[in-house]
């Protein structure tokens, strides 16, 4: 989906794979292999060719046919990497750019992000099995399995396992970051 929403702002834009990937700082091998769906983005592409449309992440998503209703089912769900980190988030929701909801499993020793950071939303993160530890500035909370915890996320943040075994978790961010 992400390549072909990329494709279709791209070509209304009137650019080529080159001018994209020179203004976004990437390769055009790499859009390339994005429009055609060989390869996933990082947050940071995304970040970088949402600057380029100015426009948030989220609206790099948005199918603007997104149905009323809408089934999640495994093995069809789009992913996300997080920024600088090692997890693969599930996307649950459609791409209509108001609600992200996210799912993932972290392995012992897993961090969302290398370095905390921030963005323009509200999250609540529910551990689904395990424990989930939160680092919001220089405090770091303990969440367990049935466990919810909800912060500003203007406030820098990252999840991390540090448990020895693996840790489930359901992400809301509203607005989708950007």
């Amino acid at each position: 989906m992400i390549g072909d929403r990329l494709h279709e702002l791209r070509t209304e834009r009137g650019m080529s794979l080159r001018a994209l990937a020179e203004q976004a700082g990437v390769s055009p091998t790499l859009l390339s292999q994005i429009e055609r769906g060989v390869t996933e983005p990082s947050l940071s592409t995304l970040r970088r060719l949402a600057g380029v449309f100015g426009a948030s992440i989220a609206s790099l998503f948005e199918d603007p046919a997104a149905p009323a209703v809408w089934i999640s089912r495994p093995g069809e769900r789009t992913t996300l990497g997080a920024p600088n980190g090692q997890i693969r988030y599930e996307r649950l929701t459609p791409g209509n750019g108001q609600l992200e909801v996210l799912h993932a499993v972290l392995a012992p020793g897993e961090v969302s992000s290398d370095e905390l950071w921030s963005h323009p939303s509200l999250e609540c993160v529910y551990v689904v099995s395990g424990t989930l530890t939160v680092q919001v500035e220089r405090s770091a909370y303990t969440v367990t399995a049935g466990e919810s915890l909800t912060l500003d996320s203007n406030r820098p943040h990252r999840y991390l396992n540090t448990s020895d075994t693996e840790t489930e978790i359901v992400l809301a961010i509203n607005p989708p970051t950007p």
